[in-house]
C-alpha cells in the first residue's frame, strides 16, 4: 500500500475557482468508502489524487469541522471491530486475576503462549493503525495544514492515537472485566517474570508493545510524563520488581553463601540492563537498576558483610574475586562503602589486638634468653667461629610484633591493590586502622626501634643493595604510623648509641641512610641529633688519630728511652652530653648523680690502676691544649680493652683478650709482673676485696665476674664456691689451667645488647618523655601566642595541638596545666574583658 501510494505521480492542489458549492455527504461517502478500502488492505486501485481533491473540497467550503469530525468517528467504529478482534486472542490464564485464585489453574507454558498470542495481535493491531493513519493522513494533509491549525485542533494524526487508545485499550471489553490496558500490563509483567525465571520469551511483541505505550499519553495535552509507558506501567514494574528483589534478597541470605550471592547480584543488575534495552525502554535502565541496587545491595550489603561466609572469611581464605565482587556492589549505590569500609577496619583492629595481645603477654612472660656465651672470636689460622646470640626473649617477641604488623599491613595492602582496585577510600581506611594497631599498643615505639636495631646489627649482614633498601623502608613504613614520634626517637638514640660505640653495626653507611629516610619522612627536628651523633663519632676518630700521634711524637723527643715497655694505647670517643643517651648504659655509670647499684649516692670514682691512670691524664692534658675550658666525664662502664695474658696450659703462648673495661680492672688484680712481662696468676681475692680495689658498681661488677669466672669459655678466674650466681664472700683466683684453641678471646658481658625494657625502666623513660613534651608544649603555646598576641582559648588548644600533632598525640589537660604555668611566669594573661575564656601574649 506504501508503495502504491508514494509511487504516483506528485498530488496538485486543484485552482481554486473551479468548482462551486459542493455537498458534504456524497463527497464523504467517497472517502469513507475509500478510507474503509485502506483499513481493508485494498488501497491499490484508489486515486489519492482524487482523494486529497475531495478533502480539499470540503475543507475550502469551510466544512472542514464536519470532516474533522466524521474521519474521527469513523475511526472509532472501525476500532471497535479491531477491539473484538483482539478480545477474541484472550484465553483464561490471562483473565484469571491474582487476586480471585491466582495461576494455578494455569500453567507457565500455557500463561506464555496466551500472553505471546495476545501480545501478537495487539502488535499487529497497532501497527496497521498507524500504517492506515499515515496513508489518511496524507489524503487529508490540507485538512490538517488548515482547519486544524487555524482552529487548534490536534492532527488527524494524533487524534487517532487518541481514538486507538480509548477505544482499545481503555474500553472496558466485557462487564466486571478490566479493560485492555490492564491486562496488557499483566501479561508484560507475566512474561517479564517468566524471563527472570528463566523461561524464553518473545522480547519483540514485548518491544512492539512497549513502543505503542510510549507513543500514547493519558490525557489530550501529550506531556512527556503523562506517557502511558511511564504512568500506566513503568511505574507498576519498578514496584512488583522491588517487591520480586526483596524476597529474593532475603531468600538468598539464608539459602547461599556470599560469593554466590555477589554473582548473583551482579548477574541480575546486568540482566535488567539488557532487558531494557532489547525487550523494554532504555530510559528505564537506570531506574530498575536503581530497584535492584536497593533491595540486592543497599537493604542487604550489611547482612551480605556479616555472614559466616563475608567478608571475614573472604579475608581468611583469599577470597580476592569475591572481595572484590563486594567492592563492587557497594561501590554502585554509595561511593564511600561504609559497610565494607567498617567491616574492612573491623578486621583489621582484631587481627591487630590478637598480634598486640599476643606480643604483651610475650613481654609479661618470664625474661628468658635463647643462648647466653661469651664470642670466641678467631682461631689462629683466621678462621672465625660462629658468633654466640645474646637474645632475650622479650625481644624476640618485640620483633616479632613488628614483623607481623609489617605482614599485616601488606596483606592488606595487597587485598586493596587487587580486590578494591586501590580505591582512595579503602586505602585511607586501612591506614587509619594499621595506625590505630599500632598506637594502641603501648611499646610500639620501643619495638619498632628494636626492630630497626636488630637489623642494624644482623639483619642487614650479607644482603644485596636491594634487600637492604627494602628493609629500611619496611621500617619506615611501619614508623610513619606512629603517632608519639618523640618517645620513638628516645629509643632510636638509646639503641643507636648502643650500636656505635658498642661497634654492633653492620654498616655505618646504611645507619646514615636509614636517618636520612628518617629526615625526609619526619624532618630536620627529629634526626639533628642523631646526626650530630655521628659528627661525635668522626671527631672521636681524628682526636684518637691526633693523640697517637702527639704520644708518638712525644716518644720520639725521649729519645726512644722508657725500659722496652711499650706504652697502652687509646681510641677515645667524646661525646656530647646533651646529644648522646648514656642513660643507655646507666647501669654502672660512675657519676652523673647515680649510685651504680652499691647504694652508695652520687658521683662514683672508679679506682684506676697507674698504667692506666697515666694514659687517662695523658689525654686529659692533650684534650685540654686542643680545647680550653671543656670538661671531660669518663664513662668507665662504656669502654672495651685488649689484654695480652698468658696461660701456662693453653696451646697459644699469648692470648688477645677483648673485654669491657670493668673486666680488665678486675683481671689487672691479679697481674704479676717479672722480667719477661706481664703474667696474670698467683692472687686470690673475695667479692668485697674486688669491689674495694676497683669501686666499679656492685651490679656492673657481678655481671663481669659472671663472665670471667662462670662462663665455660672465658673462665679466666677460678671461683669458689662454683655456682651460677655470684655471691658475698665468694673468692676468686687466677686461673692458670685455662686453654682455648682461639688466640683471639671475645669476653661477652651477660646482658649487654639492647633489649625490652623493664617496667621501672619503661616509667623512667616515660617521665622523662612527659617531661620534654612539657617543653614543648611550652614552646608551640608561646610561639602560636607571639603571633597572635590575643588568642580564644579553644582556638589555642587546637593551633596547639596541630602544631605538635607532628612529634606525638598532645594531651589536652596537660596542655591546659602549661598553659597555667606559663600565666604563673607571666608569658601570658587571661582577657577578662573577653567574652569567651581568652589570652593575650605579655612580650
Amino acid at each position: 500500500m506504501a508503495a502504491v501510494r508514494r509511487g504516483g505521480a506528485k498530488i496538485r492542489a486543484p485552482r481554486r475557482g473551479l468548482t462551486t458549492d459542493v455537498e458534504f455527504t456524497p463527497v464523504w461517502l467517497v472517502l469513507e468508502n475509500a478510507f474503509t478500502e485502506i483499513h481493508t488492505k485494498n488501497a491499490s486501485k484508489l486515486s489519492f489524487e482524487e482523494l486529497y481533491r475531495n478533502a480539499y473540497k470540503l475543507v475550502l467550503k469551510k466544512k472542514g469541522e464536519e470532516l474533522y469530525n466524521k474521519v474521527v468517528a469513523f475511526e472509532r467504529a472501525w476500532l471497535s471491530t479491531v477491539r473484538a478482534l483482539v478480545v477474541r486472542t484472550l484465553s483464561a490464564p490471562l483473565l484469571i486475576g491474582d487476586e480471585v485464585i491466582g495461576r494455578t489453574l494455569a500453567t507457565t507454558n500455557e500463561r506464555r503462549e496466551a500472553g505471546e498470542k495476545f501480545l501478537r495481535c495487539l502488535k499487529q493491531a497497532w501497527e496497521e493503525h498507524n500504517t492506515c493513519m499515515g496513508m489518511l493522513t496524507d489524503v487529508l494533509m490540507y485538512m490538517d495544514r488548515v482547519y486544524c491549525t487555524d482552529h487548534r485542533k490536534k492532527s488527524i494524526f494524533a487524534k487517532s492515537m487518541d481514538v486507538f487508545r480509548d477505544e482499545i485499550l481503555r474500553t472496558e471489553f466485557r462487564q466486571e472485566m478490566p479493560a485492555l490496558l490492564e491486562v496488557l500490563r499483566r501479561v508484560v509483567l507475566d512474561q517479564i517474570q517468566m524471563a527472570r525465571d528463566g523461561e524464553a520469551v518473545d522480547p519483540f511483541a514485548i518491544k512492539a508493545n512497549v513502543y505503542m505505550l510510549e507513543a500514547l499519553y493519558r490525557s489530550e495535552q501529550e506531556v512527556e510524563d503523562e506517557k502511558l509507558y511511564l504512568r500506566d506501567f513503568e511505574a507498576e514494574f519498578l514496584l512488583q520488581s522491588r517487591e520480586f528483589y526483596r524476597d529474593e534478597g532475603e531468600r538468598l541470605l539464608k539459602e547461599s553463601d556470599a560469593g554466590t550471592y555477589c554473582h548473583h547480584a551482579k548477574r541480575r543488575i546486568d540482566e535488567e540492563g539488557d532487558r531494557c534495552r532489547t525487550t523494554l525502554s532504555e530510559s528505564t535502565t537506570p531506574k530498575i537498576q536503581t530497584v535492584v541496587e536497593d533491595e540486592l545491595i543497599r537493604n542487604k550489603m550489611k547482612g551480605l558483610i556479616e555472614m559466616e561466609s563475608g567478608v571475614a572469611f573472604m579475608v581468611d581464605n583469599d577470597k580476592l574475586h569475591e572481595l572484590g565482587l563486594v567492592f563492587e556492589l557497594e561501590a554502585r549505590v554509595d561511593p564511600r562503602k561504609p559497610e565494607l569500609t567498617k567491616a574492612i577496619q573491623r578486621i583489621v583492629m582484631e587481627m591487630g589486638a590478637a598480634i598486640n595481645n599476643a606480643a604483651v603477654a610475650a613481654s609479661e612472660a618470664a625474661p628468658t634468653t635463647e643462648a647466653v656465651a661469651p664470642a670466641e672470636e678467631q682461631e689462629e689460622g683466621g678462621k672465625k667461629a660462629a658468633p654466640a646470640k645474646t637474645i632475650n626473649a622479650q625481644t624476640l617477641a618485640a620483633l616479632k610484633w613488628v614483623a607481623e604488623i609489617l605482614a599485616l599491613k601488606d596483606r592488606f595492602d595487597a587485598i586493596c591493590r587487587q580486590a578494591f582496585a586501590s580505591d582512595q577510600v579503602l586505602s585511607t581506611a586501612l591506614n587509619r586502622s594499621t595506625a590505630d594497631v599500632i598506637n594502641s599498643f603501648s611499646r610500639s615505639s620501643e619495638y619498632i626501634s628494636l626492630f630497626i636495631d636488630d637489623n642494624m646489627k644482623r639483619g642487614i649482614k650479607d644482603k644485596s643493595e636491594a634487600e637492604v633498601d627494602a628493609l629500611l623502608e619496611k621500617s619506615i613504613v611501619v614508623l610513619r604510623y606512629v603517632a608519639d614520634k618523640d618517645v620513638f626517637e628516645t629509643y632510636y638514640k638509646k639503641h643507636l648509641c648502643k650500636r656505635l660505640l658498642l661497634k654492633k653495626s653492620q654498616s655505618v653507611e646504611v645507619e646514615k641512610l636509614m636517618i636520612s629516610r628518617m629526615k625526609v619522612e619526619l624532618g630536620n627536628a627529629f634526626t639533628g641529633k642523631l646526626e650530630a651523633m655521628f659528627k661525635d663519632m668522626t671527631l672521636s676518630e681524628e682526636l684518637s688519630n691526633g693523640y697517637r700521634k702527639h704520644v708518638a711524637g712525644m716518644q720520639r723527643d725521649d729519645g726512644g728511652t722508657g725500659g722496652g715497655a711499650k706504652a697502652a694505647e687509646l681510641s677515645i670517643k667524646v661525646l656530647t652530653s646533651m646529644t648522646w643517651p648514656l642513660e643507655a648504659f646507666r647501669s654502672g655509670v660512675d657519676g652523673e648523680g647515680m649510685d651504680g647499684g652499691n647504694g652508695k649516692g652520687g658521683r662514683v670514682e672508679i679506682l684506676l690502676p697507674p698504667e692506666i691512670r697515666r694514659v687517662k691524664e695523658g689525654f686529659e692534658r692533650f684534650y685540654a691544649q686542643k680545647y680550653s675550658g671543656r670538661r671531660l666525664t669518663w664513662q668507665n662502664n662504656m669502654g672495651d680493652a685488649d689484654v695480652k695474658a698468658r696461660f701456662p696450659s693453653s696451646r697459644h703462648a699469648v692470648h688477645d683478650v677483648n673485654c669491657s673495661t670493668y673486666a680488665m680492672l678486675i683481671l689487672l688484680l691479679f697481674n704479676n709482673d717479672d722480667a719477661h712481662g706481664a703474667r696474670l696468676g698467683g692472687r686470690e681475692m673475695t667479692l668485697e676485696e674486688i669491689e674495694a680495689a676497683t669501686n666499679i658498681p656492685m651490679d656492673d661488677l657481678k655481671r663481669n665476674l659472671q663472665s670471667l669466672a662462670v662462663a665455660p669459655k672465658t673462665r679466666f678466674l677460678v671461683k669458689e664456691p662454683m655456682s651460677r650466681e655470684i655471691n658475698a664472700g665468694d673468692r676468686f683466683r687466677w686461673n692458670e689451667g685455662f686453654t682455648s684453641k682461639f688466640m683471639k678471646i671475645k669476653v661477652g658481658v651477660v646482658s649487654a645488647g639492647n633489649k625490652v625494657e623493664g617496667d621501672r625502666e619503661r616509667r623512667e623513660t616515660e617521665k622523662k618523655s612527659n617531661d620534654s613534651r612539657g617543653f614543648a608544649i611550652e614552646a608551640a603555646v608561646v610561639r602560636v601566642m607571639k603571633q597572635r598576641k590575643e588568642l580564644p582559648h579553644a582556638q589555642l588548644l587546637g593551633e596547639t595541638i596541630t602544631q605538635l600533632s607532628h612529634q606525638f598525640r598532645p594531651d589536652v589537660g596537660m596542655i591546659k596545666k602549661k598553659i597555667e604555668s606559663l600565666i604563673e611566669r607571666e608569658y601570658l594573661e587571661r582577657m577578662e574583658e573577653a567574652a569567651v575564656p581568652s589570652y593575650r601574649y605579655l612580650a
